[in-house]
């Protein structure tokens, strides 16, 4: 039998907690009263509106756009009339620029047709893309289309979609990939053509093994001698899915520190932002909507929910049968490196993977101590830095000197503060440092 392949250096093993959503086949949530959609949904300048309080809006239709900078536009997820152009709660930044649509009932869903994508260029489909106001859903939120434009100087010869969904409780890719794998293996095969390469690996944890058999059966049909997608399966360790280290898992190659996964030839995509991409290209329609897992003892009942960009935490809650006793953390995102929320008017975005509602049995609130110089940290971490000493050069107050320890390497993946015996917060640590140190040049 093929060993399975993991990436080398450090790594966690936290209980999956997969078990509520896996089997949960994805479901539609019915479209709420309002939607709230944040301008600022990914990497880069935010959208300004380009419709006015009271403007009647389309299923589909534009309503934001990026003028300057990097970034791609928003697009209305119904049909309705704008009801106000303010502010919404945000999980990280707590309040943000929105726009909120009053849905129309009586408006007929948009039907989209498909069309042949084959006669299309490079351009003409990075086109679409962009115009599709794609991003990479997996969580980064970077521009889609920027990133299917690698360097001049960094020639690509790979693509890897990622299905590993190495964070506990999240499912969503699961579920996606097994019920449309054709459609993500068809994006798979869009980018190939928009990058003008001819090999594409698709890396999926073997906790999978229904979507591993599905994706490679898939996969196989739609290879060709000018055309290879080939599905990898990985071993079940966290972070997995991160792209640096599933580069080297898939490939053997190491990407540079600042350095792109283009500079050693490779593109990495989730397996939604495929998916949203042959809905782009083939059908033309924007991405306004995403599959989303719902889990944790602290809801009525878990989900694998398809639902509208904009659509609150409040409304995704009463769908599912309210909140249960108990409840002591919501987290958008997992538990690893998702954010918690203190309220349920937060809107759902491009990114959301996943909304846990968590109750006390779920999480650990032990108070943090001080750094009793395990090196626990140390072995964890999968970039091999230092967290305990960006830890401790903060706490004295040092922050802009820890550059030297990595830090602008750490892409917070928690597995440093996951395995810390003293409990201490080292992912916030870090995001401390990074806002205060000075970046090397």
């Amino acid at each position: 039998m093929k060993s399975l392949l993991t990436f080398p250096k450090g790594g966690v093993h936290p209980p999956e907690c997969k078990a509520q959503t896996q089997g949960l086949a994805i479901e539609t949530m019915p479209v709420p009263d309002e939607l709230e959609l944040i301008l600022g949904q990914h990497i880069g300048a935010p959208c300004t509106p380009t419709v006015a309080k009271r403007a009647d809006v389309g299923e589909g239709g534009l309503i934001g756009e990026v003028t300057k900078g990097l970034g791609v536009p928003l697009h209305a997820p119904i049909a309705g009339k704008i009801k106000d152009i303010g502010m919404s709660v945000h999980p990280i930044r707590v309040s943000a620029p929105s726009i909120t649509i009053a849905v129309d009932r009586e408006a007929q869903p948009v039907q989209y047709e498909k069309q042949n994508w084959q006669q299309l260029d490079s351009a003409q489909l990075l086109a679409k893309v962009h115009e599709a106001g794609i991003i990479g859903i997996g969580g980064a939120g970077f521009p889609t289309h920027v990133k299917l434009k690698p360097p001049a100087n960094s020639p690509v010869d790979t693509l890897i979609l990622n299905g590993a969904e190495c964070e506990p409780y999240i499912t969503a890719d699961h579920r996606v990939m097994l019920e449309q794998a054709a459609s993500v293996v068809e994006g798979a095969r869009i980018i190939l053509k928009i990058l003008g390469i001819k090999k594409c690996f698709i890396g999926i944890e073997s906790n999978k093994p229904d979507a591993i058999a599905e994706m490679t059966k898939t996969a196989e049909q739609a290879s060709s001698p000018d055309c290879t997608i080939k599905v990898e399966a990985l071993q079940v360790k966290y972070p997995q899915g991160s792209e640096k280290q599933l580069i080297q898992a898939v490939t053997g190659r190491k990407v540079p520190a600042g350095a792109l996964p283009s500079a050693v030839g490779v593109v990495v995509q989730n397996v939604g932002t495929a998916k949203a991409i042959f809905d782009a290209v083939v059908y033309g329609k924007p991405l306004y909507e995403k599959v989303v897992t719902i889990s944790g003892k602290g809801i009525g009942r878990p989900a694998n929910l398809q639902v509208k960009i904009g659509t609150k935490l409040k409304d995704i809650v009463d769908y599912l049968g309210g909140l249960q006793p108990g409840l002591s953390k919501i987290i958008m995102g997992g538990p690893m490196m998702g954010f918690a929320v203190s309220s349920l008017e937060v809107p759902v975005t491009k990114t959301t993977s996943a909304v846990l509602f968590l109750t006390e049995d779920e999480i650990d609130t032990r108070p943090h101590g001080q750094c009793i110089r395990c090196g626990w940290c140390l072995e964890a971490c999968p970039m091999g830095l230092e967290p305990k000493e960006i830890a401790i050069y903060v706490e004295a107050r040092r922050a802009e000197d820890t550059a030297q320890f990595g830090v602008f390497d750490c892409f917070e993946c928690g597995s440093c503060s996951y395995v810390c015996p003293a409990k201490r917060p080292l992912v916030q640590f870090v995001r401390l440092a990074k806002m205060k140190a000075k970046r090397p040049q």
